[in-house]
């Protein structure tokens, strides 16, 4: 139990650190105070660069699959390793370090997602690809992914025995939960988005210096 809380709290803790802060801050910038004031990758792409924002989008995609990859190594309880995902995503979302006002968990989210269910989160990548290249809306890709995730989830737990399915098709019930929950908490962190989507104020993804909806 006490190897259980430590990676909880590690998860916590690693997603957490503000990546888009600290890397928009090599190049003079408060992210916090520029474009849509968040310190997601997207907003980080607008007013950093496009190499400064994949670079953070990499950052936060690992502060959530390391900590799930950890919980997976060192402990053979399921639930841990599905605790690790949501601590590492309530970090981001509620960092220590910022006074508890982060992002919105899309990329940290995904990268505990494919930790754990590789197979549903690139279905739901692609998905949000799909969706940004035809919209140019980064919110409601990010949306539409969050609802994708666990029903991608739920398809494979239905149609693929978690016993005798190869590994990349094992799905237990409590990640079908646990990825329900995630994806509501992604949505209801976008309300403000879809209140502009619904008024048609929503603006698109646009270059560095044009502002841009907070999607991260």
């Amino acid at each position: 139990m006490n190897e259980a809380i430590f990676i909880i709290i590690f998860a916590f803790l690693l997603g957490g650190i503000p990546s888009g802060l600290l890397i928009a801050r090599r190049y003079g910038i408060d992210i916090r105070t520029v474009g849509s004031c968040n310190t997601g990758a997207t907003n980080v792409t607008r007013c950093v660069g496009k190499g400064p924002g994949i670079f953070c989008f990499v950052c936060d995609f690992l502060k959530g699959a390391i900590p799930v990859f950890v919980a997976m190594k060192f402990s053979p309880l399921a639930w841990v390793a599905i605790a690790a995902f949501a601590a590492a995503v309530a970090g981001h979302m509620f960092p220590v370090y910022l006074n508890f006002k982060g992002g919105k968990g899309v990329a940290t989210a995904a990268g505990g997602a494919f930790a754990i269910a590789p197979l549903p989160l690139l279905a739901a990548l692609l998905i949000w690809y799909v969706v940004f290249r035809i919209s140019r809306y980064v919110s409601l890709a990010s949306i539409i992914a969050a609802v994708a995730l666990p029903l991608g989830a739920l398809g494979l737990r239905i149609f693929c025995n978690p016993v005798s399915a190869p590994f990349y098709l094992r799905v237990q019930t409590v990640t079908v939960i646990a990825f329900a929950v995630i994806g509501a908490l992604a949505v209801y962190r976008h309300r403000s988005n879809i209140v502009r989507l619904l008024n048609g104020t929503e603006s698109r993804f646009e270059k560095k210096g044009k502002t841009e909806e907070k999607a991260q």
